[in-house]
């Protein structure tokens, strides 16, 4: 279904990314927003990755080809994120900060500036756009869907009003991943801002086609199990906590994740 006019689509282009892309992954972990890339056919380079993670950056290494070394976001400066020859290249840069302190699964710390949580890194990103005499074309952030909760949202928006005194124009959203051709019920938020005054419309929902069968193996080696005891334990935590809410339906029992209510839509 066609979206209705408004008057950004009048009166703001759209973006258009026309040349070779350079991907600065901040938080990159195993590089999963490089594999969308990939997977779109981008032309693209793996320009830089910003993971503290060693057993991350081996994975990232072994997967994509390249040769990057465990670093630590609140090491580096401006200057490395080396954003050169801005007419011969984009640059997309990508901040999927820790969610440990945000997501409904964990002690909800929070990421204000300055509480030294592990989501509280978010601004370590803000110190390096201030710090660089020149800005990426485009960020994207993906994070839990709490990071725009009632626990968030001012941080939130500070992180956004931030976001416009550099001449960003945001654009913000809640996904599920079964909307996208992924048969996992699994919501995620993504924001992308884009330097300058751009109109942006995130991509439409596309039919489900597979289920989890499709992507399981015929034969796994019992190696790969979790213990069985281990497993019942934490799953038994799990309920207990809330985390996770028990389901009969008629084809057995289902463990769904407990999510909060959102608020939703493009310019949160």
């Amino acid at each position: 279904m066609n979206e209705q006019l408004s008057i950004f689509d009048l009166t703001m282009p759209y973006i258009s990314v026309d040349k070779p892309i350079r991907l600065i992954e901040l938080f990159s972990g195993v590089g999963s927003q490089a594999m969308a890339l990939r997977d779109l056919g981008a032309d693209f380079e793996h320009y830089r990755s910003i993971e503290f993670d060693e057993y991350a950056v081996k994975s990232y290494n072994a997967i994509h080809g390249t040769n990057f070394e465990p670093t630590d976001i609140r090491n580096i400066h401006g200057n490395d994120l080396g954003i050169i020859d801005k007419d011969k290249f984009t640059y997309l840069l990508t901040y999927s900060f820790p969610c440990q302190d945000l997501s409904a699964a964990g002690k909800r710390k929070g990421m204000k500036k300055g509480s030294g949580t592990r989501s509280g890194l978010l601004w370590e990103v803000e110190r390096l756009l201030n710090e660089t005499k020149e800005l990426p074309d485009i960020l994207l952030m993906e994070n839990v869907p709490e990071v725009i909760g009632t626990n968030n949202i001012k941080d939130f928006h500070l992180w956004q009003d931030f976001l416009v005194s550099k001449g960003y124009t945001n654009y913000v959203k809640i996904f599920n991943a079964k909307d996208y051709g992924v048969a996992q019920n699994r919501n995620r938020c993504f924001m992308v801002s884009l330097l300058g005054e751009y109109n942006y419309h995130f991509p439409e929902p596309i039919p489900l086609e597979k289920c989890i069968d499709d992507y399981c193996e015929d034969s796994v080696d019992e190696s790969y199990y979790i213990n069985t005891e281990k497993a019942q334990n934490m799953i038994k935590e799990a309920i207990e906590d809330g985390r996770i809410e028990v389901n009969k339906t008629d084809r057995g029992i289902e463990l769904t994740s407990r999510q909060d209510n959102f608020g939703q839509g493009e310019g949160f």
